[in-house]
């Protein structure tokens, strides 16, 4: 059962304090305030408050602890969902802190940066370059293959099945290797796209430490 109390009733819930002391089982008191501002008091949780916050009271008056309000399932769900909502961006945060570190531990400087940019385009360049050479190797291959097919010039379905699957072949390779090397040229595109992506990053972290490199003639906050 709750009574009411007028606010600011001090008196009133100091003698109501004294007495829950002196009834006999009492072990706690319960304050809250309605949704019509009315101080209501019982020895028991509130229903009245059920949806706001409740006090609870020693029999000597003072805050055992303060109990929320009581949730429906909705609005459970709905606070775990912020809640795991809230740690999910605390995580990708620490993350994003860590993968800031990691660069700045592996780039100090734009000179390190610029070397590793260097290393990767080098890398696919000679790849490349590895193709080139195998073009080449293959004109050379059909120069002695189009010699074999000058004597069937006149009627080249003469010629053998053998020698036409080759010229076949070494059209279909050429063709394989020039797309390779179309494929490598995107590759270096991308490999810049990304550099330039992690040095503009890198500025504002080398600015926040305080410590832009300078390299002359190009300005560090571009």
């Amino acid at each position: 059962m709750a009574w009411r109390m007028g606010a600011g009733s001090v008196l009133a819930s100091l003698c109501m304090a004294v007495a829950a002391q002196n009834t006999p089982g009492t072990t706690s008191i319960y304050s809250c305030v309605d949704s019509q501002g009315r101080k209501l008091t019982s020895d028991r949780p509130i229903r009245e408050c059920i949806d706001r916050e409740q006090r609870e009271l020693s029999p000597s008056g003072t805050v055992r602890r303060v109990i929320g309000p009581t949730l429906t399932a909705q609005e459970r769900a709905a606070q775990e969902a912020q809640r795991r909502k809230e740690q999910e961006e605390q995580a990708r945060l620490a993350e994003e802190r860590r993968r800031e570190r990691v660069l700045l531990a592996r780039y100090p400087d734009k000179a390190a940066h610029d070397a590793e940019r260097a290393n990767t385009i080098a890398q696919v360049d000679e790849v490349a370059a590895t193709a080139a050479k195998r073009i080449v190797d293959l004109q050379a291959r059909r120069k002695t293959l189009d010699q074999e097919m000058e004597f069937y010039r006149k009627d080249p379905a003469k010629a053998p099945m053998t020698l036409r699957r080759q010229l076949a072949e070494n059209d279909e390779e050429v063709l394989e290797q020039k797309r390779f090397i179309a494929g490598q040229d995107q590759e270096k595109r991308r490999i810049h796209q990304r550099f330039d992506e992690e040095l503009a990053q890198l500025r504002r972290l080398w600015a926040s430490q305080g410590a832009v490199p300078h390299v002359p003639g190009i300005d560090p906050t571009r």
